[in-house]
């Protein structure tokens, strides 16, 4: 049985939408829960699960979600009731609302109070309907309750000087994208292709390919990176698996038109070679947060009703 921790009532609104939903952290796992409390307030692009069902997320600039341990895992989230708050190694803050399909497990920091899920219900409706249908971006803030609004990315710091400034320009484009799409990607679902990538004119793959390759960038390489940072990885290895990991897709990725991503990239491996631990988990989580940015604009900005006439067909087992 999860006791509140008291004092600890977060609120989760969408000014857009009208709606503001209360819900209380616990003690299921203090050290996410933590993190959380002390990023508060921040805003975010909210985005809706694709796949996986009635389930809200969004990217929260809290870099030490990465790397911070859980006491408690559900084992599956589907059994989880309905308003479950969720911190996750993927960056994420979620919000299961009703029936998920995914077994997937999860790490639970709260849960939405009982008189607002009608209201939370209706959030995860109209975030689906713009996610899917209408593009409309909605924002998301979350703040104590009763506090302040506002907003910020945080700063890592470095002590070599190259990696500092990387650090800072790094920064200063998370913050002009944050809450805005990114103008390349912007273009890019528009068919502004200035290399050319796309057969014969087309734009949808070269779309999916983006977001195919910008998800794993960020969430398992640079989010591998800087856990295996955390636990110790000696740094020969690290600096190893970072040439292994982050190049070719970066590379890629800038071909596609993400062009600051790249130039950002090879600034990196520039300097990698004489960074230190504390460096390298600062730019490495600097660069997860910046690259899972821009993987929720691609799941914003993609059309996804463009397969609206292929459905899902009901398998019936026979007995």
């Amino acid at each position: 049985m999860s006791e509140k921790l008291p004092g600890r009532q977060v609120e989760i609104s969408w000014p857009d939408l009208g709606i503001t939903v209360a819900a209380d952290l616990d003690d299921r796992n203090p050290a996410l829960a933590d993190a959380l409390w002390e990023s508060l307030p921040y805003q975010s692009l909210q985005g809706h699960a694709l796949i996986a069902g009635e389930h809200l997320y969004h990217v929260a600039p809290i870099p030490s979600l990465l790397h911070t341990p859980h006491t408690t895992r559900i084992p599956d989230r589907r059994d989880a009731p309905d308003g479950t708050v969720f911190c996750s190694g993927l960056q994420h803050l979620g919000i299961k609302y009703g029936t998920l399909t995914e077994p997937m497990p999860a790490t639970p920091v709260g849960r939405i109070r009982e008189a607002d899920m009608s209201a939370l219900r209706e959030a995860g409706a109209a975030v689906w309907d713009a996610v899917y249908s209408t593009k409309k971006q909605i924002l998301v803030e979350v703040r104590r309750a009763g506090g302040p609004s506002g907003h910020r990315i945080p700063r890592l710091h470095a002590s070599h000087a190259d990696a500092g400034r990387l650090i800072a320009d790094i920064v200063a484009e998370t913050e002009r994208i944050w809450l805005a799409p990114p103008a390349e990607l912007d273009d890019l679902h528009r068919g502004v292709i200035p290399s050319g990538a796309g057969n014969f004119g087309t734009v949808l793959p070269t779309l999916l390919f983006v977001n195919g390759e910008t998800r794993p960038l960020g969430y398992a390489s640079y989010g591998g990176l800087v856990r295996a940072a955390v636990q110790g990885m000696p740094m020969d290895s690290l600096v190893h698996m970072t040439r292994l990991l982050v190049g070719v897709p970066a590379e890629f990725l800038g071909y596609c038109g993400l062009e600051k991503l790249w130039a950002f990239t090879q600034r990196f491996l520039d300097v990698l070679d004489v960074l230190d631990r504390d460096d390298f988990y600062a730019v490495t989580s600097q660069m997860a947060l910046y690259i899972n940015c821009l993987g929720g604009w691609n799941l914003q900005l993609y059309p996804w009703e463009t397969g609206d006439h292929l459905r899902r067909q009901d398998v019936r087992v026979e007995a």
